[in-house]
C-alpha cells in the first residue's frame, strides 16, 4: 500500500492507483506502509484487507474497493469497527 496525505490526512492506497495524477493534484505519496492514522483506504482486488489491516488503522473510517465486489475485505472486522465499505 502507498500512503498520501491530503489537508493533513494520511491515506494507504494499492500501488495499482495512478500516482502521478495524485501528485498532480497536489497530493503528496509518504510509503508503502500503514499508517496507525489512516483513515480511508482505496483498494483494488490485489489487496486483501483483513481484521488485522483494519485494527492496525486506528482512526480507518472508510474503505473504497476500486472494481466490483468486496471479497477481499473483511466485512465483519469493518462492521464491529464501525468502518464503511464502499464500492
Amino acid at each position: 500500500m502507498i500512503g498520501f496525505t491530503e489537508r493533513n490526512r494520511k491515506w494507504p492506497l494499492t500501488s495499482g492507483m495512478c500516482l502521478t495524477d495524485l501528485q498532480a493534484a497536489g497530493i503528496t505519496v509518504l510509503s508503502r506502509e500503514m499508517s496507525p492514522d489512516c483513515e480511508g483506504l482505496i483498494v483494488r482486488s490485489a489487496t486483501k484487507v483483513t481484521a488485522d489491516v483494519i485494527n492496525a488503522a486506528e482512526k480507518l473510517q472508510v474503505v473504497g474497493r476500486a472494481g466490483t465486489g468486496v471479497d477481499n475485505v473483511d466485512l465483519e472486522a469493518a462492521t464491529r469497527k464501525g468502518v464503511l465499505v464502499m464500492k
